[in-house]
């Protein structure tokens, strides 16, 4: 873990992900940039300022691992792997094309650094409860594992059934968080299947809960770093963002769930990601 978090080297990174995910889902012609542009301030706070982890290792033993519950998210872990070092980042333009080690959802079987292969929403929490309790069967790890979930998502049961289990296993080496920016693919998350208040709820089920803000990359390093001091029971940081955060004609609208913009709208995206204020 590292103790000083470099924030400008953060917010800098988390410039860069954004830029690199309107590019490749602009060449890829698919994909979903809302939720990815959304998560790109947390998912760069934990690649750049949080996780102990090694490109030259991806495969370390006592490394921290990153489960992507909301697996459409793809976009963003990708370019956060590619600026970290695990694979060149000229892969990133293969995004969804055939043959390529970049699917449209995580798969651990072609794209090193990818933990686990993701995308069926609900299913991530149960799997980071199982990599948690197989940690702590060593002694002497004190690795963490942080998985990210969608607000949309919390609407399937099995995350609650997760959660009770995290609870009741007492699995302090487990931190979620939920990427809460209020919509999905259908519209308002609150019109569909309301989940807030999802602090007070993650409580109520036995875990440790805070509130940030989702695009303030130092309080979402020190609720990340503040998590890793909760001992007995796991710890659910909620992060407020904006679906499509950085570009003005995505932000906050749901039609941008699952649609890739055009050369001419990832230019004008890019040159406005470019001019964002930290």
């Amino acid at each position: 873990m590292q103790q000083a978090a470099d924030i400008t080297r953060i917010e800098q990174a988390a410039r860069t992900l954004r830029c690199d995910i309107v590019e490749m889902l602009a060449e890829a012609g698919s994909g979903h940039p809302g939720g990815s542009l959304s998560a790109a301030d947390i998912v760069a706070a934990l690649y750049f300022g949080v996780m102990d982890h090694d490109p030259a290792q991806p495969k370390m033993p006592t490394r921290d691992r990153f489960i992507l519950s909301k697996g459409h998210a793809a976009p963003v872990l990708y370019a956060a792997l590619a600026e970290a070092g695990y694979f060149p980042r000229e892969q990133l333009k293969t995004l969804r094309k055939l043959g390529s080690m970049l699917q449209g959802h995580p798969d651990s079987n072609k794209t090193p650094g990818v933990e686990v292969s993701t995308g069926s929403l609900g299913n991530g929490l149960a799997i980071a409860n199982g990599i948690a309790l197989a940690l702590r069967m060593d002694d002497n790890t004190t690795s963490r594992v942080f998985c990210l979930l969608g607000d949309g998502e919390l609407q399937e049961g099995l995350v609650w059934e997760a959660a009770m289990f995290a609870a009741q296993q007492r699995l302090e080496n487990v931190i979620a968080i939920v990427d809460h920016n209020g919509l999905q693919i259908d519209g308002p998350v609150a019109e569909i299947v309301a989940v807030d208040p999802v602090a007070e709820k993650f409580r109520a089920f036995g875990w440790e809960a805070m509130n940030c803000d989702g695009h303030d990359v130092r309080a979402v390093v020190t609720a990340l770093q503040g998590a890793s001091g909760h001992h007995g029971k796991p710890t659910v940081i909620v992060a407020d963002t904006v679906k499509g955060r950085g570009v003005s004609f995505m932000e906050d609208r749901c039609e941008w769930h699952g649609v890739a913009p055009t050369a001419e709208q990832a230019a004008s995206a890019i040159a406005e990601i470019e001019q964002m204020q930290d």
